[in-house]
């Protein structure tokens, strides 16, 4: 993975979900480990789209689970 997406990824996320950056991991759950309900979750998508520049289709929210499943998604775009 490119670390500097990743960094930037836990970097927002510890931002957004009020925990420490590391704290946080490829394997983190944003719902079972960070307790970010599915608004939460949908504000961190929104700052995600706008730091990367990209929109995140409503299919591909279901997929993304982890922390490591947005930052793949974000390399693959």
């Amino acid at each position: 993975m490119d670390n500097s997406v990743k960094t930037k990824v836990i970097k927002l996320i510890a931002d957004q979900a009020g925990v420490a950056e590391d704290s946080l991991s490829d394997n983190t759950s944003l719902q079972a480990d960070l307790e970010l309900d599915s608004l939460d979750i949908m504000d961190l998508l929104l700052v995600l789209e706008e730091e990367f520049d990209m929109q995140i289709p409503d299919e591909e929210l279901g997929k993304i689970q982890t922390i490591g499943d947005i930052v793949n998604y974000i390399e693959r775009s």
